[in-house]
């Protein structure tokens, strides 16, 4: 059983969409998705260096668009269940056609403004802590006054606050942890920080009409599987300013039975960490076209075929 994964922000890098718009008719859907939220993604993907694809009202929309673009160019897939990390969950809830590619867009880029402007209140950032015991690692953390922001499984735990905390942090890691390793977000996301990014996306959600996922899509609230598309919207929203369980996640496609995990572009995260936390489970990461044929390869080996009716990314 196959499960399609998207990353979440912080993957991103410089010019990792230039060989993407290489191939056949992506330059122009690209462009039109770029017509559609007001943002050149062609610029942020190939021409931007790092600071300015940090930028949170950009790195989002810019992450999502790499995703159903690097699964529009696999042909048909039929996953066994769909999940992405913080944002990549919108690009999840594309995968499993809950919202089209338009609205999905639309929806990051709501999102992406709403949690930028939410980062600009206070100084906050986020930190991967490596190694450790976590429940040592958790009572150090609420010492420090610092929120688990993303609990990854595999030994890694995201921690969230102000700069101040994160300095501290640094200073004065957990007992057992191996790195503290600050990370590429302008913000402390997932935290009661992004409160004032909850209602603006409230607000965008009246405006979309989702459907019910035609695959099971795996939340990151508590690693359950959301039956309705509009529990999936409501998740969406609330999970701006609510940790993310990814490591729940990881549970649940193992409970469902995967035997493969393939990170869309731009790849790499999640399949690290599915290495170390799921065992005999083949992992795959899209990082440029070179990688279509082996994801082909894998998607054929792990993936029934889809129903002649049907396509789901």
């Amino acid at each position: 059983m196959l499960v399609l994964v998207a990353p979440g922000q912080g993957a991103q890098t410089p010019g990792f969409l230039t060989p993407w718009l290489e191939l056949p008719g992506a330059a122009d859907r690209v462009a039109a998705w770029s017509d559609a939220i007001g943002l050149d993604l062609v610029h942020y993907g190939t021409e931007a260096d790092a600071e300015a694809i940090r930028d949170t009202a950009v790195a989002q929309p810019l992450l999502v668009a790499a995703g159903l673009l690097s699964t529009a160019a696999l042909g048909e897939v039929t996953p066994g269940a769909v999940a992405g990390h913080s944002v990549g969950e919108i690009t999840a809830a594309a995968f499993a056609s809950v919202l089209d590619d338009t609205a999905a867009l639309r929806l990051v880029r709501r999102r992406g403004q709403a949690m930028a402007e939410a980062s600009g209140v206070t100084a906050t950032g986020m930190a991967a802590l490596l190694g450790g015991d976590p429940e040592v690692t958790l009572a150090h953390l609420e010492k420090l006054g610092l929120t688990p922001a993303n609990v990854n499984g595999a030994g890694q735990i995201v921690a969230a606050g102000t700069l101040e905390q994160i300095d501290a942090l640094v200073a004065d890691k957990p007992e057992g942890v191996r790195r503290v390793v600050p990370l590429k977000v302008a913000g402390a996301f997932h935290t009661t920080h992004m409160a004032p990014a909850v209602s603006e996306l409230e607000t965008a959600a009246k405006e979309l009409d989702p459907a019910d996922p035609v695959v099971p899509y795996v939340s990151n609230r508590d690693g359950a599987r959301v039956a309705t598309g509009a529990e999936v919207l409501e998740r969406l929203v609330g999970q701006v300013a609510n940790p993310v369980r990814w490591d729940l996640c990881m549970e649940t496609f193992q409970e469902l039975g995967a035997t493969a995990l393939l990170e869309v572009c731009p790849g790499g995260t999640l399949t690290g960490l599915a290495k170390r936390a799921m065992p005999g489970v083949k992992t795959l990461a899209l990082k440029t076209p070179d990688d279509l044929d082996a994801a082909r390869a894998l998607i054929a080996e792990h993936s029934p075929a889809a129903p002649a009716d049907s396509q789901t990314a």
